[in-house]
């Protein structure tokens, strides 16, 4: 975790900005619960027990900071809650979702599934791709009923 600390503020650095203890202490929330796509909401119920004195607006602030900075992506699942997903280090693109629609359970796909869609795109659309967002919505294997 502090090897990815001290990435984050070299990043933060070469854009002319510091690691506060602030947003250090969001960074830390970030990377403990890495896999839960925590909501603005979430991640600053989380920083207040680290740090009492922060608030609100200091975490929407530091995420939309690491938002632009590309150290974690800004999602949203269909249900209008913007959740904030660190990513990987080194990842081209973004990672896939799966979403659950009856337990709202959303897991992770690693593997980047669109490099041939991209190569389509590109050349049939003469668009270039910067990064692209994959969700897939539907049941997920714990909802799914078992089959004897």
């Amino acid at each position: 975790m502090e090897k990815r600390i001290q990435r984050v503020k070299e990043q933060l650095h070469a854009a002319s900005y510091k690691l506060t203890p602030q947003r250090e202490a969001t960074l830390r929330v970030l990377l403990e619960r890495e896999e839960d796509h925590l909501s603005a909401e979430d991640v600053y119920l989380l920083v207040k027990e680290k740090a009492p004195e922060i608030g609100l607006a200091t975490v929407y602030r530091t995420l939309e900071l690491l938002t632009e900075l590309k150290v974690v992506d800004k999602i949203n699942f269909g249900d209008g809650v913007s959740r904030y997903d660190l990513r990987k280090e080194g990842a081209k693109h973004f990672h896939h979702h799966l979403v659950c629609i009856e337990c709202g359970a959303v897991d992770e796909i690693q593997e980047d599934l669109l490099g041939d869609v991209e190569t389509v795109v590109e050349s049939q659309y003469n668009f270039s791709i910067q990064d692209h967002r994959l969700t897939f919505h539907g049941i997920c294997y714990r909802c799914q009923p078992k089959k004897d």
